[in-house]
């Protein structure tokens, strides 16, 4: 017997959020983010997550049989198991924003046994946390839920701050500790990018020749890409680039801002760009602006995780609106850490769970 490709094979049957609560959710958004056609880059032309992807995407590639194994790992996990979508918790701000400005709204996850258990409570296919973090329990936890490894970091104790990603942790100490990924930052744009796009994809070339999955954190960091009118920092064009930039490395995931803007290239006057970008394969819509990121990550042949952002007054709304344009854009999940984590841990599971409840729904599809 076929089993449907679009369908998980393993997931185990639990109850998610009916499509009803998912408009509640959206509010005054609903018909606007869950009836958009895209007319822009045709979903016919993507390589869309699924229980295949896998065997449909990754075996052709080069990667090596260990690292086919870890993403299986990593895609076999938690709530959205065998859906090809995934659901990360990051939880790597203590170094990015100070622990202080991090934690005190919820001082439990000073504790670093308390990231990981947010992660297995919520379900998630994955935790990404930073050497100490995950070193400090990975005996109790590394086979329990997959573990992805943070080797670089913009500490900002450091006066005056520099916008620059330098190493804290190897490549060995995630391999010995075992997670099935790591993680990296570079900030594209910065004076100091050059020297990262050297150093990670030395990294993750050594880090796929130990099997291990690759997730870069695209990031743009320039002052130049902020004008007196608008900032242009997770301008659609701008940050699609910067996805072209990684996978051009070899990540296995991307992980963006979801963009807010677009026509970076044409305000800040530097780089190429064409103006069927903006005429053709973008609007101003949010799912379409998403998709071009999509389209920049080779087709989706290297999945699309969008970041959460911060916490404020109406996260879970936020949380579903973002999963709801990630999803339709036809990306591969969220990775979604201070919605949750800077709430009391129920609040944070279900926070999450709506998250995951998005990208199980067959009544949210690609746009």
């Amino acid at each position: 017997m076929l089993i449907p490709k679009e369908r998980p094979i393993f997931a185990p049957n639990i109850e998610i959020m009916t499509i009803d609560r998912i408009a509640e959710l959206l509010g005054s958004e609903s018909d606007y983010l869950l009836a958009h056609e895209s007319k822009t880059i045709d979903k016919s032309l993507l390589h869309l997550p699924g229980s295949d992807f896998i065997d449909r995407i990754m075996i052709p590639s080069d990667r090596p049989i260990n690292v086919l194994k870890n993403m299986r790992a990593l895609h076999g996990h938690g709530r959205l198991a065998n859906t090809g979508y995934v659901s990360i918790l990051p939880v790597d701000q203590g170094i990015e924003h100070s622990a202080g400005a991090s934690f005190a709204p919820n001082p439990i996850y000073f504790d670093p046994e308390n990231i990981v258990k947010l992660a297995i409570e919520g379900g998630c296919n994955a935790v990404a946390s930073t050497l100490g973090v995950l070193g400090s329990v990975a005996r109790k936890y590394a086979h329990k839920i997959p573990f992805v490894l943070k080797i670089n970091h913009n500490e900002i104790l450091s006066y005056p701050n520099t916008y620059d990603q330098i190493l804290f942790a190897s490549i060995d100490q995630a391999y010995d500790m075992g997670a099935v990924a790591v993680g990296a930052t570079i900030y594209f744009g910065s004076e100091e990018s050059r020297r990262q796009i050297v150093e990670i994809s030395e990294a993750f070339e050594y880090a796929h020749s130990l099997g291990l999955v690759t997730i870069l954190w695209c990031y743009l960091r320039n002052p130049g890409f902020k004008t007196a009118d608008q900032d242009y920092h997770a301008s659609a064009d701008l940050t699609g680039q910067a996805n072209h930039l990684g996978v051009t490395i070899q990540a296995d995931i991307i992980k963006q801002k979801m963009p807010d803007s677009n026509g970076g290239y044409n305000a800040i006057k530097f780089g190429k760009t064409h103006e069927k970008v903006y005429s053709e394969l973008t609007t101003d819509h949010p799912i379409d602006l998403t998709r071009y990121q999509v389209a920049n990550c080779y087709m989706g042949r290297q999945g699309l995780i969008n970041s959460g952002g911060g916490s404020g007054a109406n996260d879970l709304g936020d949380a579903v609106r973002t999963a709801v344009i990630n999803k339709r854009a036809g990306g591969m999940g969220l990775i979604l850490g201070r919605k949750a984590f800077q709430r009391p841990m129920s609040e944070g599971i279900e926070i999450v769970n709506a998250v995951q409840d998005v990208f199980l729904s067959d009544e949210v599809t690609v746009a």
